[in-house]
């Protein structure tokens, strides 16, 4: 109630308030500060933010499946060993790891010092301050929270099913498909929601590896709050968002609802 639902209502209350150059909330409830948002240049960084979120959600998900199932079926100290090589990003500041992407990703980074020694390529590579760059920042910080729910997930799954299949006739892509994939389903929307939610809104990653070129919504956001200081602008946006979030728990509550039910049944 005090950390959660008054923080959002306070938000709220501000999304409907007026703002002038001489106070930061005032009088009268409006709601031009929802209407704003009906712009071609918030649309279009909403867009921009969908688009780029997605992206990094299913680049995740591709890679996190398979390392979470295969730590989940590893047994003994090679499990343990992978699991804390998994926690240890989490020891250190996002914010000083995200940092050290620049000095990989730099036209003299370690990446394309390492191509150009290959002689892949033959100049440096532009990386540094590109959506290319934004993308692989996202990746990598948020890659242990898709990780994460599915390793927990993955190793509930009863093996007995999957023995079950086999011995009905079933090959490995017909098992993957017809029991491990709906069986996992629940750690997958979990992970895609950990992961989608935090890459729409991190603005820090869009401003040392895009530059300018690179604005999404967590960007426009602070720059709502701590530049133009226009607060009601900047609330009205978090509760947009917020109903974005609303939306895809329910969707997530909706699918692990209806595998209950299909399992009483």
């Amino acid at each position: 109630m005090v950390f959660a639902l008054l923080p959002f209502c306070l938000v709220g209350l501000a999304s409907f308030l007026s703002h002038s150059d001489d106070h930061l909330l005032e009088l009268p409830f409006t709601l031009l500060n929802y209407v704003q948002l009906n712009n071609s240049i918030y649309l279009k960084v909403f867009k921009e933010s969908l688009y780029l979120a997605a992206i990094c959600t299913v680049i995740c998900l591709i890679l996190g499946y398979p390392f979470a199932y295969i730590i989940a079926r590893i047994e003994g100290r090679l499990k343990g060993l992978l699991i804390l090589l998994l926690i240890i990003p989490f020891w250190t500041s996002s914010l000083i790891r995200t940092y050290s992407m620049i000095t990989i990703l730099k036209p003299k980074g370690i990446i394309s010092s390492a191509l150009m020694w290959l002689g892949i390529i033959d100049k440096p590579l532009q990386l540094l301050f590109t959506d290319t760059a934004v993308m692989i920042g996202l990746v990598y910080n948020l890659l242990p929270y898709m990780i994460i729910p599915l390793l927990t997930n993955i190793e509930r799954l009863d093996s007995r099913l999957i023995d079950a299949a086999r011995d009905l006739g079933a090959n490995r892509i017909t098992t993957f498909r017809k029991v491990i994939l709906p069986l996992t389903m629940p750690g997958i929307w979990s992970g895609c929601i950990l992961v989608f939610l935090p890459a729409m809104t991190i603005f820090y990653i869009p401003d040392l590896l895009g530059g300018s070129k690179s604005i999404l919504l967590g960007n426009v956001i602070q720059n709502q709050f701590l530049t133009v200081q226009n607060w009601p602008l900047g609330s009205a946006i978090n509760v947009v968002f917020t109903f974005i979030l609303i939306v895809l728990l329910l969707v997530y509550w909706q699918s692990t609802r209806g595998r209950e039910h299909r399992k009483l049944l």
